[in-house]
Order: C-alpha cells, then structure tokens, then sequence
C-alpha cells in the first residue's frame, strides 16, 4: 500500500439501481466516520425526489450528503462538471479527517471522477445534431461507434444520445478515456442481488414511488418548468407524462416504467462488471474494525 494511501482513501460503494447502495453506504459511513458524495446523475436536480428514489433526511441517517439538489432541473448538468465540483468535495471531506463514500450508479461519473477518464471538451456541432434528431435509433449509432457509452445512457434519452455521438464522431475515440493513474487509492464495493430478487426490488420500488405520490409529482415539475429534456427523459417522469398525455393508462406507465428500470440496471450491471477492482457484496476488508 502507498504511503499516502490513507490520506488518498475513498471508497465507491456502487450497482444497479435497488441493489441497496443508499443504506449500505449510511451504515458504512456511521462505522467509519464517512460522508456520502452520491453519484446518480439526476440527484443532482432539485424537486427529482420521489422519480429518482432521492434519499430522505431520515434514510441519511445524519451523515452529510453532497452532490443531491445542486442544479436547476433546466440546467444540462454535465460528467465533467460533476467530476470537478466532487473531486472538491472529496478533497473538503479528507482535509477534515473523513473518508469519502462515493455511492452511486452512474457508471460515467464514477469513472471520470474516480479513474481519471478524460471526457473530451467538443464545441456543439448543429448541423450534425439537426442530422441526428432524424434518427429514430440513436442507441444502436450510439452502440456501433462507442458500445460502452450506448450501454450506459438511456435509449430514450435522445439529448444525451445526440450529445454523446457528436462528441465520439468529432474526437475519433470513445466518449471517456483512462488517461494516466487515478488520483485516489479506491476500495471498490459492489452491490447486486439475483437477478429475480433485484428484479423484484425494482417492482417494489416503483409501486412505492406511485404510492408516494410520482404523479403528482410529476405534474408539479411539469407546471413549475415545463416540458424540458431532463423530465422528458427521465425514467420515472417520462413514463408518468405518457400517462398524462393519454398515451398509456396508468396501470400501462407503471408497467412500462418497471421494464425500463429493470432494463437500466441490466445496463448498469454490464458497465459496473468491466471493472475487475470491484469486490460485490463485501465488507470493505480493509476498514474492518
């Protein structure tokens, strides 16, 4: 181990959606005096509570959160910002004599902040975006240019689909790219379930969430910001508005919306399974007490 192995100390506790990353990280943190950077790409929006699972005050459990409720639901909120406000998180928690929980399931932001992948800064391409708003399969150009970026972005997600092959079309590589050693010394916890109880996890969740009240929810984000890209996009929201917009029947969106989630964490498994560091479903050995 490094000298400055402590002092670089972070550890990543990440999964597929449901796999139980949120309480796994509060119990992890309260036994190792902790604070949680989340790493979920639509925590970051305030008033995305119940459509994101967005962890209440009470499943924080008294440890500090950051990186939830940070960006205007209108804002495009991007990996790279995220990675640089995170890495001062990061930073902020160590100068305190904290160890830093990263715990998310955005494989993109994970790596870019934790692995040094480079995301690449490309001017936006207009004419090429106009080209690609034609496409019906964006995730299958996505997929035969970058597979690994297909895998972790929303099919339906046609903005950041566009954004993505815009940027690998203009650089001529992969969306993210390793580029020299990571800057932190990370145990990497991973979280998963067999498939048919994660899959079961998932259909609780998402019947909780409508209990909870996802609809009018959503017609609440839709009144204060409108038909934006990041609600239209969202798995939660989008499936809701195709309820609202007659589309679907609700009993309809709710099934649809357990199949594009359960669709999702098949995706996140696959991203998270290339990274041969990951220990799952393990106490992190070196933190035992």
């Amino acid at each position: 181990m490094k000298e400055n192995s402590l002092k670089n100390k972070v550890i990543a506790v990440v999964g597929p959606t449901a796999s139980g990353k949120t309480k796994f990280a509060v119990e992890l943190a309260q036994k190792i005096d902790g604070e949680i950077i989340s790493a979920d790409s639509r925590l970051v929006y305030k008033g995305f509570d119940i459509g994101t699972a967005k962890p209440s005050i009470e499943e924080r459990g008294g440890i500090p959160h950051y990186m939830i409720d940070i960006a205007e639901p209108e804002e495009d909120y991007s990996a790279g910002l995220y990675a640089n406000e995170a890495k001062k998180v990061i930073n902020d928690i160590r100068s305190r004599g904290k160890i830093p929980i990263v715990a998310g399931g955005t494989g993109l932001y994970i790596n870019i902040l934790l692995m040094n992948y480079d995301l690449p800064k490309v001017e936006p391409d207009y004419e090429l975006r106009e080209q690609l708003r034609a496409q019906e399969d964006l995730s299958g150009i996505l997929a035969a240019i970058d597979p690994a970026a297909a895998q972790n972005i929303d099919k339906n997600d046609r903005k950041k689909l566009i954004r993505a092959i815009e940027i690998v079309k203009k650089t001529g590589r992969p969306l993210a790219q390793k580029i020299n050693n990571p800057e932190y010394d990370v145990e990497w916890i991973g979280l998963n379930y067999p498939r048919d109880v994660l899959y079961e996890r998932i259909n609780m969740r998402v019947d909780e969430m409508i209990n909870s009240g996802l609809v009018d929810e959503t017609k609440k984000l839709l009144q204060k910001h409108g038909r934006i890209p990041n609600l239209l996009y969202t798995i939660g929201y989008q499936e809701v508005i195709q309820y609202l917009d007659g589309e679907f029947t609700l009993e309809e969106a709710v099934d649809k919306l357990k199949q594009n989630t359960r669709r999702y964490a098949k995706r996140q498994l696959t991203w998270f399974r290339k990274n041969p560091e990951i220990k799952w479903n393990v106490y992190p050995e070196k933190l035992k007490k």
